[in-house]
């Protein structure tokens, strides 16, 4: 069956095309094709009969995004929620049910992410790994259970890396240096090597190191400002060895390491019940744009080791598969939890300003250990039936924990929640949880394409999995329900089937259609706070002790053509998916716990459509757009004691999914021209389009921006707070001007040219009682970048 173009491979062959002055003015610039392996075997990204986007190493590198955050918005149906450093939440085709947060580790992704074969994902924390010496990222929307599993309930993101080349010793350097507006200068260093070492075994290093910008100010107690709090660095390493003794046989072991280390967190406060300008018998305080208030340090770092190793054997008929990896990884989420706990000491129980003013450090810290083995076998010919079948084992051993020690709290007269030494939780540790986690996973998995006729061909899948979740639950502490080594359980197993159509109406259209199943696993909620409840907030949130499966049935059709001799593409994909059992978190009130709750029903639909043109050899331009259209279809009520019926933390029939907007849109131009002898200039502008959006479901209802004050801390000249609950829709441009040569690349950028203040999600505690505030982006950058091939 034909091969068509598609646009990420349009957009891949614009870079292939470009790689060295004059090729414009000696042939004409053609669309070409891009190989993924998005359905466990290679093939054109045209042939794949349902929406995927691959963003090439050249597409990457053209428009300056180093990580998921920076690259999303140019992929249509794409989001990704910014929660902090290394705490983005992806989503796609707008199947979210919001926010994730540290204290919820029961939770499983809606979003699989893989470096390669090893899967990677862990929930809130989707792993901020550097695109350095990476061939290509695709994006698999839709639901993709049938091969990947749970946690690719809405699809699937892989990094795809550069693999050893036996044939010929290359590397590259590069170096960038950038400033932020009202901010620091940051930069980069990085670089790759590949090294055949014989006519069998080569290996290939990737090294990076890059310094991050800080550009939020923080307000401190003694009336002082600390400048760039959110600054950090990243440095890491990826090893690969490829071993080929015959060309039946590939080996190729490989190990990759990250470290994140960051000061602060991109916070801009808009109240906090320490800071603000309504106290009276505090300092008042009123907080700009990117400027926050904190007593201490806060910190984020995240410790990243993946080892794993790949064969392949093949003949002229079947390739052989196994894949074995191993994934630790440790973060600490370090944050000031003083207005949390102020809001609880002076607020709640009406201490004194010596009591709810003492620094409240909460750290959370989470270890993950991970193995996984695949094996695989798939045909290895061009017959009309091509097939690939495997079975799937894996077990996470997780180690999540949360202390927050109030030093001095009995020392200093604190009465209320005293003593606070309890079986676990030590003398003034005012809060105190440990919480093992172990999940083994089995499935068996197959795929079946047989080509009908010349022009039609039917694909049929399905993966039977089962899984079994143990974790025991130890909360202790005067803020906590005291829980001792309670052990908890849940299991699941059943059937992701999958089946595709594709049909060739001529060479240059390909009709598709797919109904897909996903799935992601339940788990056990963690008890409330019921010290800190309301009882008519503990009456509402208490009981729901388990969450089940949730489960997306996609149904969707589309179409991907060239034209214009290969110059032109457009691609179009509509979808409807129907989601039962949605997974969603919801704020339990006073109680300052979290718990998640399945809504029956809702539904996702809308349209992707993603177009590359290349007018003259001198200029190409893209576009990617989608529409989303998500709600929820079911409403959730709660009775209290006197017989008042009123709808559950937002969860009404209509009202939207958090996270994605209803529109994006993304728009690029680049014009290529001779800037001097031996060297082609190039300039690139970029314009991105975001809607509005939620952070959460319960941000939309009535009276969601609007937060009661406690009056006896610091005094108050008002008694309630309003602040946006929707993040609104922004704009932001990029532009890039450079020039290269066969081995170098020089460029100008500025990112944010308009120095949009993007909010990217909305950050509060207790409710908005103790703080409000918003994750920003970041501020217009303005900076240059110098790569160099060997």
């Amino acid at each position: 069956m034909r091969k068509h173009l598609p646009l990420a491979a349009a957009i891949a062959a614009i870079s292939a095309s470009y790689t060295s002055p004059g090729i414009a003015q000696n042939q004409q610039a053609v669309l070409e094709e891009v190989v993924v392996t998005a359905r466990k075997r290679s093939e054109t990204l045209q042939d794949v009969p349902f929406s995927i986007a691959a963003q090439t190493e050249g597409q990457l590198r053209r428009s300056g995004a180093t990580n998921l955050e920076t690259m999303a918005d140019g992929v249509a149906g794409l989001a990704v929620q910014n929660l902090g450093p290394g705490q983005s939440q992806v989503a796609i085709r707008g199947i979210s049910a919001g926010q994730i947060v540290r204290d919820q580790p029961g939770v499983k992704e809606q979003a699989g992410v893989y470096l390669d074969e090893s899967v990677i994902s862990l929930s809130l924390f989707t792993p901020d790994l550097d695109f350095y010496d990476t061939n290509r990222v695709e994006v698999l929307r839709g639901p993709q259970g049938t091969l990947f599993g749970s946690g690719s309930l809405s699809g699937t993101i892989r990094y795809i890396s550069n693999e050893p080349d036996l044939a010929e010793t290359s590397g590259s350097i590069s170096s960038t240096a950038q400033h932020v507006t009202d901010g620091e200068w940051g930069g980069s260093l990085k670089g790759h090597v590949n090294i055949p070492l014989s006519d069998t075994l080569a290996i290939r290093a990737v090294a990076y190191a890059e310094e991050f910008a800080g550009y939020i100010d923080a307000h401190q107690p003694n009336g002082g400002m600390k400048k760039d709090v959110n600054s950090g660095n990243r440095e890491g390493a990826r090893i690969a060895l490829k071993f080929e003794p015959n060309d039946k046989l590939s080996i190729t072991p490989r190990v990759a390491y990250q470290n994140i280390d960051m000061d602060g967190f991109n916070r801009e406060d808009h109240y906090n019940i320490l800071a603000n300008p309504f106290t009276t018998t505090r300092p008042a305080i009123d907080m700009d744009e990117r400027e926050q208030y904190t007593q201490l340090q806060e910190k984020f770092k995240d410790e990243f080791f993946l080892a794993d190793v790949t064969v392949n054997y093949s003949t002229d008929e079947l390739l052989f598969t196994s894949i074995t990896s191993w994934t630790d990884r440790d973060v600490l989420v370090l944050r000031d939890a003083t207005a949390l706990t102020a809001s609880i000491t002076g607020g709640s129980a009406n201490e004194s300003e010596t009591i709810y003013t003492l620094d409240a450090p909460l750290a959370d810290e989470t270890e993950v250990e991970v193995a996984t083995q695949e094996f695989r076998l798939a045909s290895n010919d061009e017959s009309q039936l091509q097939w690939v079948a495997g079975v799937f084992y894996s077990e996470i051993d997780r180690h999540y924990g949360q202390s927050l020690v109030v030093a001095g709290y009995e020392a200093n007269g604190g009465t209320a929640f005293a003593p606070t030494a309890g079986p676990r939780a030590s003398t003034d540790e005012l809060y105190y949880s440990d919480i093992p986690y172990e999940l083994k996973q089995f499935a068996v998995f197959g795929e079946m394409s047989y080509d009908v006729t010349e022009r039609l061909n039917l694909t049929v899948g399905a993966r039977w999995f089962d899984f079994e979740e143990d974790r025991i639950l130890t909360f202790d502490g005067s803020f906590a329900t005291r829980t001792i080594d309670v052990p908890g359980e849940t299991d699941s197993s059943g059937v992701s089937p999958r089946i595709l159509a594709r049909y060739d109406l001529n060479d240059d259209v390909m009709l598709n259609a797919q109904v897909a199943k996903g799935f992601r696993l339940g788990g056990i909620n963690d008890p409330i706070n019921t010290a800190l409840c309301t009882p008519q907030d503990a009456a509402t949130f208490g009981g729901f002790n388990e969450f089940d499966d949730e489960e997306v049935i996609n149904y969707e059709i589309g179409a991907k053509t060239t034209a214009f001799g290969g110059r032109g593409t457009f691609n179009i994909s509509a979808f409807y998916s129907d989601i039962e059992n949605l997974q969603a978190t919801l704020d339990a009130g006073t109680c300052s716990s979290r718990i998640v709750y399945n809504v029956e029903d809702a539904h996702s639909q809308g349209i992707e459509i993603e177009i590359a043109a290349r007018p003259t050899d001198n200029w190409e331009v893209s576009l990617a757009a989608s529409y989303i259209d998500a709600e929820l279809d079911s409403t959730v009520t709660s009775t209290d004691s006197g017989g008042n019926v009123t709808i559950l933390a937002g969860i009404e029939d209509g009202n939207e999914l958090p996270t994605a907007s209803d529109y994006s849109l993304a728009l690029t131009s680049t014009y290529f021209f001779e800037l001097t002898e031996g060297w082609e200039g190039y300039v690139t502008g970029a314009f991105q389009s975001v809607g509005a959006r939620y952070t959460q479901i319960n941000d939309q209802t009535a009276g969601a921006g609007t937060v009661s004050l406690f009056q006896n801390v610091g005094g108050g000249t008002q008694s309630t707070f309003n602040f946006d609950s929707d993040l609104d829709s922004y704009q932001t441009v990029n532009l890039r001007f450079g020039g290269r040569t066969a081995n170098w690349d020089i460029a100008l950028f500025v990112n944010n040219a308009t120095d949009e203040n993007v909010r990217q999600s909305l950050d509060r505690e207790r409710g908005g009682r103790a703080r409000v505030g918003y994750r920003v982006g970041q501020p217009r950058t303005a900076g240059i970048t110098a790569r160099y091939d060997f």
